[in-house]
């Protein structure tokens, strides 16, 4: 506990020689908490100390409220318990098919996400509406090849969901990032979605981790704008 809160302190006193200099000034965002664990090796609980510390002393304010959600048809997506369950809620007769499920080499990401195994189980899926069997998602996650997911390619999702297969696994997400812009479709991508190529979807990009920082997935989805869209609250 003391060495914890020691490194909690040097992030905080680091951060307030910025501040108090002009390196960062008023109304600067500060680094995410997932810069800063990586910028001073530290965990992201002792992160959160040290800028539990700058806030106490007057230096930083923590804007609460602030979010950013996907919906679909208007209504919220809550993607906790994945994204089958989600698109239920939000009134979605939706049906999934899983594209592929395979160990693959990335050595790209790897080096993205900051760990030494280039091995990753690659899930693609496309999400289609039941109704008229028109699709309207494509999804690609790639899961780090962890102990706990070894037999994944050869056993296949638990009851056809990846979030519980995970969560089986004993990796439960417990906080993440998440990236939005809009993609061009690539000839590929919109054979599968059935549009013409070239065609603007929303693309995501999000990553989830476990408490002690584990990557668990990283998901890239391309979501149908005439559905999907990105909603903001401040």
């Amino acid at each position: 506990m003391k060495m914890a809160r020691a490194k909690s302190e040097q992030v905080a006193t680091a951060l307030e020689k910025e501040i108090l200099s002009g390196s960062l000034g008023y109304g600067d965002r500060l680094q995410s908490e997932s810069e800063l664990v990586q910028r001073f090796s530290v965990s992201r609980n002792t992160v959160r100390k040290g800028l539990e510390q700058l806030s106490s002393r007057g230096l930083i304010t923590t804007r609460v409220g602030i979010g950013s959600f996907v919906t679909f048809d208007g209504k919220a997506i809550d993607s906790t318990n994945g994204w089958s369950k989600a698109l239920a809620n939000a009134g979605a007769n939706a049906k999934t098919q899983t594209l592929r499920l395979e160990v693959i080499d990335d050595r790209e990401l790897a080096a993205e996400l900051d760990i030494a195994n280039p091995a990753f189980i690659a899930v693609d899926r496309v999400r289609s509406n039941a109704a008229d069997g028109h699709a309207i998602s494509v999804e690609r996650s790639r899961l780090p090849l962890l102990p706990e997911l070894e037999g994944l390619p050869l056993k296949g999702l638990h009851e056809g969901s990846l979030d519980q297969t995970l969560r089986q696994a004993g990796l439960v997400p417990d906080h993440g990032e998440e990236w939005v812009d809009i993609e061009l479709l690539s000839a590929e991508d919109a054979a599968i979605l059935d549009c013409a190529p070239g065609t603007p979807f929303l693309r995501t990009r999000r990553l989830t981790r476990t408490a002690d920082g584990r990557p668990v997935e990283y998901v890239t989805s391309l979501l149908n704008p005439a559905h999907f869209a990105l909603h903001l609250e401040f």
